[in-house]
């Protein structure tokens, strides 16, 4: 295991956060991360870079199994006042068919980078499918989160590092809520 990746991508991810902490996520937030921070930008890149080879390559990314092999993840980072208070998570989801995961809450919100692994792969979000960009759930939000179409890594952040696994599906938990 390689703390080096680890460390630039918890570092390539500090001015980022230091940019978003005082923003909410929703809707507006996510238009702005795809606009400004896409899968053309430098920072996209770099964060999708890492991400995958902690996960691909390393081993230290998404490496707990939740539903086996196809559905797994890893804290990467605590919040602590380095990250602005935001956790870092990395989840890895294998859709050899739509594939849904575990029912949660994001009581502030999430900041999700969406790093396909096959050219085809996405995950809903708040908007619809998204592939290679940004998903930004509002605070509040709750949602079983699903992928299509392949293999992707989803990089996350959490403001106070707040998930909620312990949150019963609404009847319309089809969608994000």
């Amino acid at each position: 295991m390689s703390e080096d990746s680890r460390k630039a991508l918890i570092e390539r991810s500090i001015p980022f956060l230091s940019e978003v902490r005082n923003r909410t996520a929703g809707n507006d937030l996510e238009s702005w991360l795809n606009t400004t921070y896409g899968p053309d930008s430098e920072l996209y890149q770099d964060l999708a870079r890492l991400i995958k080879i902690g996960v691909l390559e390393e081993g230290w990314a998404a490496n707990v199994e939740v539903d086996g092999p196809r559905y797994r993840r890893s804290l990467i980072a605590e919040p602590t006042a380095e990250t602005h208070y935001f956790s870092i998570t990395a989840v890895y989801m294998d859709s050899v068919e739509r594939y849904r995961g575990q029912y949660h809450a994001h009581p502030y919100g999430e900041l999700n980078l969406v790093a396909p692994i096959d050219p085809g792969a996405r995950l809903v979000g708040p908007n619809g499918w998204q592939g290679a960009g940004w998903t930004a759930p509002a605070p509040g939000s709750h949602h079983y989160p699903e992928v299509r179409g392949g293999a992707l890594i989803a990089l996350f952040y959490l403001p106070a590092g707040r998930i909620s696994y312990d949150i019963r599906p609404s009847r319309s938990a089809g969608a994000v809520a």
